[in-house]
Formats: structure tokens, sequence, C-alpha cells
């Protein structure tokens, strides 16, 4: 376990035994929550961007986005492996035979060894998850599923389309599947205190979740939460508070949780507050400093909550 908590870049380490880089990418796909189906509008922290990288809006395919990825973390951190993160919007929001050549043309590029699926809950059936196990018998496959609260009230106040139940059945049927699941929590949302936030990670920890991907709610331009935060009604986390619920967090998490991200990459260009959550190193830092402080490691009080239940 490096820097006290199972991280995703020693995980893949691990597996593979050299030097692994994510490569972000944006397939021009959509969303169930802005189109129509289950809403419009998005979450009420969503941009029209999405996320994404605006690669698609630029002309550049699955094969051009990656190769420009690889090239620059092969510069940068000397990668020699690759995974293919579908990350914009919900990327398994289109038909079988649009998602299929899109997952098959990534992982045609040499030395991809890998995809991340980055999708809603509400986003999979039958179909998608037996083209995914397909895709997942000859590489790495992670779901990633936006779950961000464990709280319906939370879920419906911030518009997610979605509730708890059906986050927990998609788990479920991606797991039948021998999938691997990474669940997105966001810490700060409105209405949420320290303990509803670790009630979160009890949640997850009790589903023996394979994965987490924690992030700062931070407030980017033309969203609703910017309209919140602006009329006074929101306030941002400050860093030392955030720093200790992530902290917390970890401690409740079962040590075999890969934890894939401790916060998030705002867009410089579109970020409202807090503007410390640019600073990601200086923050991850300022994590892993109290993790040592503390004493704590992941799963410290997982396995004490565990004896007594």
């Amino acid at each position: 376990m490096g820097h006290r908590y199972r991280d995703y870049n020693t995980y893949l380490r691990e597996r593979f035994g050299c030097r692994v880089q994510k490569i972000t990418l944006d397939a021009g796909l959509g969303c169930p929550n802005r189109d129509g189906r289950t809403g419009s509008g998005g979450c009420i922290y969503c941009n029209a961007r999405g996320s994404g990288t605006g690669a698609h809006a630029r002309g550049l395919s699955i094969r051009e986005q990656l190769q420009e990825g690889i090239d620059r973390m092969r510069r940068r951190y000397k990668a020699e492996k690759f995974i293919a993160y579908f990350q914009s919007f919900s990327n398994t929001y289109a038909p079988i035979d649009v998602l299929e050549r899109l997952y098959a043309e990534a992982l045609s590029i040499p030395d991809v060894v890998g995809l991340s699926i980055g999708t809603r809950p509400d986003c999979i059936d039958s179909d998608v998850l037996h083209l995914l196990a397909s895709f997942a018998s000859r590489c790495l496959l992670w779901m990633e599923y936006g779950l961000q609260s464990s709280h319906d009230g939370t879920l419906t106040a911030i518009h997610r389309g979605h509730d708890r139940a059906c986050f927990e059945k998609a788990v479920r049927e991606t797991r039948a599947f021998g999938i691997p699941v990474c669940a997105h929590i966001i810490l700060g949302l409105p209405g949420e205190d320290r303990p509803i936030m670790l009630d979160t990670a009890r949640f997850l920890a009790d589903l023996d979740i394979d994965g987490v991907k924690i992030h700062l709610l931070y407030v980017v331009r033309d969203t609703p939460m910017e309209a919140l935060f602006r009329s006074g009604a929101y306030r941002c986390l400050e860093r030392d508070e955030y720093v200790d619920i992530v902290c917390d967090i970890l401690s409740l998490l079962p040590e075999s949780t890969v934890i894939h991200r401790l916060t998030g990459d705002p867009h410089p260009d579109e970020l409202v507050a807090p503007l410390w959550a640019l600073e990601k190193q200086r923050n991850v830092d300022a994590v892993r400093r109290r993790l040592e402080e503390l004493n704590i490691v992941q799963g410290i009080r997982w396995r004490k909550e565990e004896g007594i239940r």
C-alpha cells in the first residue's frame, strides 16, 4: 500500500510492471440527464462541456486523441503502457455497434492495455454489459460509475436523475460479469455535512467497492452551482476541511479498495471557486501529510467498525 492508501498508480505498476498512464478521451457521446430521457440541464455542477476536453468538437478521432496523449505522457512520465479513459459525459450511452467501434479503436493502438469507461448507473443494460465483458476478457477494464452521494435527498437536490438503488443495481449487475467498479463521489455537495459524507464512504465499504474516485465540489461557470455560490447560498469547502474529510473516508474504506483519485482537475478557465482546487499536487501532498500526522492508514476504522457489526 503506497502513501498509506492503495493508490491507483501503484496498483497499475503491480499489474503491468511499469509506469502506466490514463489518457482522457472525448467520444462525443451524450447524457440522458441532458437530452430529456432522464432530465434536462444536467447535474447542477456540470456545464455544457461535461468534464470533457473538447477534443471531439475539434474533430479529433479516438485514435488521434490517444496518440496525442501517449506522446505527451511518454515525454512527461516515461510511461510505457496506457489506459484509454472514456471520460466525457456517459460513455455507454449509444447504440451497441457505436460503443463497440469506439472501444475497439482505442484498443487497436499499440501499448494501450486497458479501458476505463466513465458513465452513469442508469446507462447500462444486459447488452452493454455483455459487450464490456467481451473486452474485459482481453484487457484490463474498469467501469466508473458516478454516484456522488449515497443520500437520495442529495441526489434529488443536485438534479442527478437517479437514486442510490439504481447505483446498487448497476454495481451488482456489473460485478456479476467480473468487471471491477470504481465509484465517483463528490465532497462538499449542497446540504451535506461531514457525517453525511462519511455515510457515503460506509455505504461503499459495505458494498466492498473495487475502487473509489474522490472529487471536490468546485464551482464552474455557467452552472446552477455558480448562481447558488454567487447568491451566498453555497459555501465551498476550505482546503483543511477537505483534507480532513478525505482522510476520514480513506480510514473507512477497506484496504483492498483502489483509490483512483484524491481530488479533481478543474479547467482553469472555467473555475469560479475555490481557487485552491487548482493546486492539485499541493492538495494531494496535504492529504498524505495529514495521514502521516494522524497515523491513519486506509481501512483502519473500517476494520474496527466491521468488528462491532
